[in-house]
């Protein structure tokens, strides 16, 4: 299957026209967002557990990020609740479920062979440091080689775009709504999904509080 494999092109979904299909596993279905392969695929997907439903054993051979989007993610390190992001590096091994059911975003096989540290992080864990701030506020969760993951807290009211010297490659929409313009200006909601072309800038106006998560790689002087 190949599903918005040109990775030159900017494609979206927004939160509110995902298609669902069933998986391999009695319980759990896929948005899929991007994908090159069949089962086993360079993928990027929002996927859905029922309540008591599991994933057989399997590894990743070039990693896995998630973050558990509603719910309870579990598997044999633990309980991931909402809001918890995760790295699985290459060559990881689990068996998921989840008790009470769940939807996590995913991304498989995307790794650099050698991005070996494992992550567990709680994007919600914002620092209190007193009134809701006035500007978004960009808290960094990774990083290894150009890759950042970061979290961004918008205000309502507010526009936001990443400093010039990062490209924006992905986002996907946490909690609240965006507008964003392209050929013409959508409105966005939780669990929308962007992926940019290369080059391409993006910004945003949160319409209401807003939290995004996203991956930037620096621009440098004369790449497009």
């Amino acid at each position: 299957m190949k599903l918005r494999t040109n990775l030159d092109e900017t494609v979206w979904v927004a939160g509110d026209a995902q298609s669902w299909v069933a998986s391999a596993e009695t319980g759990v279905s896929r948005c899929m967002l991007d994908r090159d392969g069949d089962e086993i695929a360079v993928a990027t997907s929002l996927v859905r557990y029922a309540p008591g439903s599991s994933f057989a054993p399997h590894s990743h051979d070039l990693g896995e990020e998630f973050i558990v989007l509603q719910g309870v993610f579990s598997d044999e390190a633990g309980d991931y609740p909402a809001g918890t992001y995760v790295r699985n590096p290459p060559g990881s091994r689990h068996r998921p479920h989840s008790d009470g059911g769940c939807l996590i975003f995913v991304k498989l096989r995307q790794f650099h062979p050698l991005d070996s540290t494992p992550v567990v992080a709680d994007l919600a864990a914002w620092p209190q440091t007193g009134p809701a701030p006035a500007a978004a506020v960009v808290r960094s969760v990774y990083a290894y080689g150009e890759e950042r993951v970061s979290a961004v807290r918008v205000p309502a009211g507010t526009r936001f775009a990443f400093a010039a010297a990062y490209h924006v490659r992905e986002l996907l929409v946490l909690a609240g709504e965006l507008t964003w313009q392209q050929e013409q200006t959508y409105r966005l909601g939780p669990h929308s999904w962007i992926r940019m072309a290369p080059g391409e800038p993006l910004r945003i106006n949160a319409v209401t509080d807003c939290v995004i998560f996203s991956k930037t790689r620096p621009v440098y002087p004369g790449s497009s």
